[in-house]
């Protein structure tokens, strides 16, 4: 039975890598997953996914699904990654995907901004994905990083301006909580504990 799936991670959590490797063990399997991003995401080039450590692969942008081939199961899962900017009305179109045409999809994102807030995508996935996961990281005290820290530029953190700005480790890193609120990003970074 096809599901709905929401693979959730803070920052260098290793969410893409996963997605790319997913999508290598369908093909290795003589099955076929389409991979896919959102618009919005063109960080790395239009139709490319990359990894922190190096993985890269080939992909569609949502709005070019081919939703006849999808629908006719020439791909056997469809592989999302950074969902959290999906729109309410594209998650309402994987869940149809799931739930009217049996194909299995697999979100990876963010569950929450810089400022600790849902993007649409994510909340949308957390109120209707079957199955949640989280994939896990730590922070630089070794505590487990929930919370995506916006980089100020100035050896600190930021906790206002717009939602999205596209960025790695050159514009955010990943934290415990504590560490998010107090704004320390370690001593790596120039801040004490």
């Amino acid at each position: 039975m096809a599901k709905l799936y929401f693979r959730y991670g803070a920052m260098s959590s290793s969410k893409t890598a996963q997605a790319i490797m997913v999508k290598y063990n369908y093909h290795e399997r003589g099955q076929s997953a389409l991979l896919v991003k959102p618009a919005v995401d063109t960080r790395d080039g239009v139709h490319t996914v990359r990894s922190r450590c190096g993985l890269t692969d080939e992909c569609v942008l949502f709005h070019e699904i081919p939703w006849d081939e999808v629908y006719a199961h020439k791909y056997d899962c469809l592989i999302v990654d950074e969902a959290q900017f999906l729109k309410k009305e594209e998650v309402e179109r994987l869940i149809d995907a799931v739930d009217s045409h049996g194909v299995p999809v697999i979100c990876y994102g963010l569950r929450a901004d810089f400022q600790g807030n849902f993007f649409e995508g994510s909340r949308c996935l957390m109120a209707f994905a079957d199955t949640i996961e989280e994939i896990k990281t730590i922070c630089w005290c070794g505590k487990k990083a929930i919370m995506n820290a916006r980089l100020d530029g100035k050896g600190g953190i930021t906790k206002v301006g717009d939602q999205v700005v596209l960025g790695a480790d050159d514009k955010y890193v990943g934290l415990c909580r504590k560490h998010w609120s107090e704004g320390k990003l370690g001593p790596e970074r120039g801040s004490a504990e």
